[in-house]
């Protein structure tokens, strides 16, 4: 008779503890790229669709306008992931818009799946933040332990009040971390992957 009791006790927490390690994001993913190694255990990073649209004077008295991301990769291989991005402080010309150039930044502040729903993802006092980083090259090392997730920002800057579409995003080819903006493709770092 006890046995009966048990049994339904330990089922009830196991499915509490599964309900609980898949805590995932929510539809404001804009791509997702899995990559498998040889045990068939994943490496998978989802990029955020962009918020914000307003604007940023940088300390020279520049405006530009911006747009948050997100980015998170959760490991699921049995090995840490090395993260390692490093971008050009330099200017990208969009092809599709040549009058239109941006810049990438990666502040230091942290992100989580519970700022998600907030404005700006929750990425607050946005001036300060930039204004630490303007100029400099962004970058970002950082470890993915396995079975864990992580979350980071991107900010975007385009150099005039940009209407367009954006669409952007990290992926690994080759070994290679990439970083897209609709039609342009960054290169920004080595990654050893799976």
């Amino acid at each position: 008779m006890k046995t009966n009791i048990i049994i339904p006790i330990i089922a009830i927490l196991g499915f509490l503890s599964c309900k609980q390690a898949t805590k995932s994001t929510p539809d404001l993913v804009d791509t997702e790229y899995e990559y498998t190694d040889n045990s068939g255990k994943k490496l998978i990073i989802k990029n955020g669709l962009p918020k914000g649209g307003m604007t940023y004077t940088d300390p020279n008295g520049m405006t530009y306008s911006y747009r948050i991301l997100w980015t998170q990769i959760i490991n699921e291989t049995d090995y840490p992931f090395e993260l390692s991005i490093k971008i050009p402080a330099s200017s990208f010309e969009l092809q599709s818009s040549p009058a239109d150039s941006i810049k990438i930044y990666l502040p230091i502040d942290e992100m989580n799946i519970d700022k998600i729903s907030l404005s700006d993802y929750g990425l607050t006092d946005l001036d300060n933040v930039l204004d630490d980083i303007f100029l400099k090259q962004a970058s970002l090392q950082k470890t993915v332990n396995t079975k864990e997730t992580s979350f980071f920002y991107v900010v975007i800057l385009f150099n005039e009040e940009y209407e367009g579409v954006v669409r952007a995003g990290f992926s690994i080819r080759d070994d290679e971390l990439f970083y897209r903006v609709n039609d342009v493709e960054i290169s920004c770092g080595e990654n050893q992957l799976l």
